[in-house]
């Protein structure tokens, strides 16, 4: 099963580039760490040699900093300016997004920002270089894609459980003792290593999506570390389990809303259209171009859900929805893939089984298919195409988890921090814009900055905006830090 929506940047997802450590020490650095070449993996080419890579060691327990150690896969590009400021720490969300696969090829869209700091990324533990958890295999991760994620009867609901609780007994199977220790708590002490080791007296962060909450989380640990920190793309700190579909069901409910009007369609009977096709879809999968493979329910939403991330992407949406009104799945299926990182030869990538193993540590709620039934009707109200997965995802999400969740939301009040930079898009699907507003407040008066864009898409820096560029490169390179409430349009 994988979750409908991921919180990551996945504009930079779609052109991933992977990366490893191999042979050769960089000179002229003060870290300690044997900084080298990074070097190609299955999933794709090493990154240019202006890219190196290392690894790093932090205690597997930060309540036990003397005991087991694990490594984290590190990647980073030396500033080109003579003015240096340090290093700028990146994460891109998921949770489970590979920070040292995505940071060359996301490096163009912030290529002022390397003027003056290294620019850093990682993969956080449990994910990619750092420990990655890989939960089934590929012949196991398309067989569940039959699995019904929205039972209509007694048998599917009970195959969706089991499906669920078995997903767990994999990841427990694979990660062992890490799984207990992979949440956003522990990699904020990450972050705070790896800013001590790169020698930098303060955070200079970068927060996408998810990675908004561990900069929020970063700010509430370590308040007087915080230098200049900007999080895009912001993820509620005020919403639990529950609330965070709801929230996710509004946000992609509007920018279905919005792709529909920009078709020249009524959104109430779009979506009543969509949500026909659907119920279709379900009773008789499409067939596709796929041998052996149709497009099933659960395949369409994700298909629905990636275009909308972009605006750039909504004529694929208009072409996939006519090909599918016409009996064919296959375009649907392509962008469901794209979304589920399965290439054209069966193999899948293993983000969402890392984001499983964080988000469920980090969670404490695990909603019954009995609270999931009642909370239906309201989840259906917020949007007839969305709302219905997005419910029973709370059900199935955390299912049985081998281990218990830390909180029901996140602490991020940083009263004593410096001033935090919050960017909020009023068209975001996947983060919307009620999450920068929640954040900005929590971080504290004085602490939390919010920069508004009216845009459309996951995410404003990079997006089209020079407003939104420039206040955020000002901030960044020059510590200018905006008036509260400033509205890019």
């Amino acid at each position: 099963m994988t979750r409908l929506v991921r919180w990551t940047a996945l504009a930079a997802a779609s052109a991933l580039l992977a990366a490893g450590c191999s042979g050769g020490s960089s000179d002229d650095d003060r870290s300690g760490l044997s900084w080298g070449r990074c070097k190609a993996t299955a999933d794709g080419p090493a990154p240019s040699s202006e890219w190196q890579c290392a690894t790093m060691k932090v205690p597997l327990d930060w309540s036990k900093p003397d005991g087991e150690t694990i490594g984290l896969g590190l990647i980073r590009a030396k500033a080109r300016g003579g003015d240096r400021l340090g290093s700028l720490l990146f994460n891109f969300g998921g949770p489970g997004a590979s920070g040292v696969s995505m940071m060359p090829s996301y490096a163009p869209a912030v290529s002022s920002l390397r003027e003056r700091y290294d620019l850093v990324s990682w993969d956080p533990r449990g994910v990619g270089a750092s420990e990655g958890v890989r939960c089934r295999g590929d012949k196991e991760i398309q067989a569940a894609e039959s699995v019904d994620v929205t039972p209509d009867t007694p048998a599917e609901e009970k195959a969706y459980v089991e499906d669920a609780a078995d997903f767990g007994k994999g990841c427990q199977k694979d990660a062992g003792k890490l799984m207990a220790h992979v949440s956003t708590a522990d990699s904020a002490r990450d972050m705070d290593r790896i800013r001590e080791v790169l020698g930098d007296d303060r955070m200079n962060y970068f927060g996408i999506s998810y990675g908004t909450e561990l900069g929020g989380t970063y700010a509430h640990l370590f308040p007087k570390k915080v230098g200049r920190v900007t999080l895009d793309a912001v993820v509620d700190p005020t919403a639990d389990t529950v609330g965070h579909a709801q929230n996710q069901a509004r946000g992609f409910q509007r920018a279905l809303n919005g792709y529909l009007r920009s078709t020249g369609q009524d959104p109430e009977d779009g979506t009543r259209k969509i949500a026909d096709l659907l119920q279709r879809i379900d009773a008789r999968p499409l067939a596709t171009g796929a041998p052996g493979r149709k497009l099933t329910q659960t395949l369409a939403v994700t298909g629905i859900i990636l275009p909308l991330y972009s605006k750039d992407s909504w004529p694929t949406l208009t072409s996939a929805l006519k090909a599918a009104e016409d009996g064919d799945g296959s375009e649907l299926l392509v962008l469901a893939d794209r979304y589920n990182e399965r290439d054209p030869s069966g193999r899948y990538g293993t983000t969402t089984h890392s984001q499983r193993v964080i988000s469920c540590l980090d969670d404490r709620q695990r909603p019954t298919v009995a609270d999931t039934k009642k909370r239906l009707p309201q989840f259906e109200r917020i949007s007839p195409v969305f709302g219905t997965f997005l419910g029973w995802d709370t059900a199935g999400w955390c299912h049985d988890w081998p281990v218990p969740g830390q909180h029901d939301s996140p602490e991020v009040s940083a009263p004593d921090a410096a001033p935090v930079l919050v960017v909020g898009n009023t068209g975001d699907p996947a983060t919307p814009y009620e999450g920068a507003r929640r954040m900005a407040g929590e971080l504290g008066k004085g602490v939390g900055v919010l920069l508004t864009w009216r845009g459309e898409g996951h995410g404003a820096y990079g997006s089209g905006s020079e407003c939104v560029d420039s206040t955020v490169d000002a901030y960044l390179l020059d510590g200018s830090v905006p008036k509260d409430g400033k509205v890019c349009s």
